[in-house]
């Protein structure tokens, strides 16, 4: 209810901002190789690592972002609110003219798992009992195919880019270096999305657990009108908290993970691997939902930690800087001393 979805609306926002930094200071042919570069990162990462990638999607999407430039502020929010929108026009299609857009992905999906000898009884269990890396990469292959379907089942990529734009156009006015003209505003939506945000999250949630008894329609509409307001609450949120208390150390915690996103994004999926998987301690299948959740949370503060002290020596993460070198074909000194 609190959390399912509304932290990748909020990356997705601040990607869109990145997208606008960039072109502030480059040429679109710069951004274009860098999303290049991290389709192929994350395309090793789902092939290789975890099959949960989100950073091919991303990549993905952020090469449409270009073609939208030529767009004046009213057109893309315009479209951005249509492509947010889709997913419940097709969910539509699927539900009363029987579409099924997913389908064919669903059945390379389970033709690719039965070729592995991959089967529902064993799914849940497979990587907790694989205990070498060839059969980890056997689920890898598979789950590939299902990633694949459910980014095309839950029409992850017009919502992506949907919310990719209302970053850049966020960016583009550099809205986040005026928060004190924009305090009352902000006061406002903070207030207005979490009242409304909560209470449609907890229908969405109730939804989500009982089946869809309104129907996948009303479902994939409830997603979009409960996820992004609450979602929008949150910055507003966080953003007042901010200037309350610009000097607290906490924000300059997070900052630092936050300028190593990629490095710990990877190492995280890394950690998953020797934490649940057969070639590590394999605890897969063995925890309730509340040890991990603490384990994410041990996982993270070790995180904060260990990205503040990198900081202190290196000018990057070090996967920021081996993508920030490839990016702009040159090479960038990562010690600071």
């Amino acid at each position: 209810m609190l959390v399912d979805g509304k932290f990748y609306t909020i990356f997705s926002l601040l990607f869109g901002v990145g997208f606008a930094l960039i072109l502030s200071r480059h040429p679109v042919s710069l951004f274009v190789r860098r999303m290049a570069i991290l389709t192929v990162i994350g395309a090793c990462h789902l092939m290789f690592i975890w099959s949960g990638d989100i950073l091919l999607l991303y990549a993905i999407g952020g090469l449409l972002l270009p073609l939208c430039l030529r767009l004046n502020d009213k057109q893309l929010l315009m479209l951005a609110a249509c492509l947010i929108l889709i997913p419940v026009g097709l969910d539509a299609l699927t539900e009363y003219a029987g579409f099924d857009f997913a389908g064919p992905f669903y059945n390379l999906w389970w033709t690719e798992a039965s070729r592995q000898g991959i089967t529902e009884e064993n799914f849940a269990t497979w990587l907790r009992d694989a205990d070498s890396y060839p059969q980890m990469f056997a689920f890898l292959l598979q789950g590939a195919c299902e990633r694949i379907w459910e980014f095309v089942s839950g029409h992850r990529l017009p919502k992506v880019v949907g919310l990719f734009i209302i970053g850049y156009l966020i960016g583009k006015h550099q809205l986040y270096a005026k928060l004190d003209e924009y305090h009352s505003l902000l006061r406002r939506l903070c207030w207005y999305a979490l009242s409304w945000g909560l209470p449609a999250s907890a229908l969405y949630a109730w939804s989500a657990t009982e089946g869809h008894p309104w129907g996948l329609t009303i479902h994939s509409l409830l997603y979009t009108v409960s996820v992004i307001p609450l979602a929008f609450g949150y910055i507003a949120l966080f953003c007042l908290l901010y200037m309350r208390c610009p000097t607290n150390k906490v924000f300059s915690w997070l900052a630092a993970p936050g300028r190593m996103a990629l490095s710990n994004y990877l190492s995280q999926s890394l950690i998953g691997v020797l934490l649940f998987y057969g070639l590590g301690f394999g605890l897969g299948c063995s925890m309730g939902l509340i040890y991990i959740e603490l384990t994410a949370l041990v996982v993270f503060v070790v995180q904060i930690v260990v990205s503040g002290w990198w900081l202190q020596w290196f000018n990057f993460g070090p996967l920021e800087w081996i993508w920030r070198m490839l990016t702009y074909g040159s090479y960038f000194k990562i010690c600071k001393k």
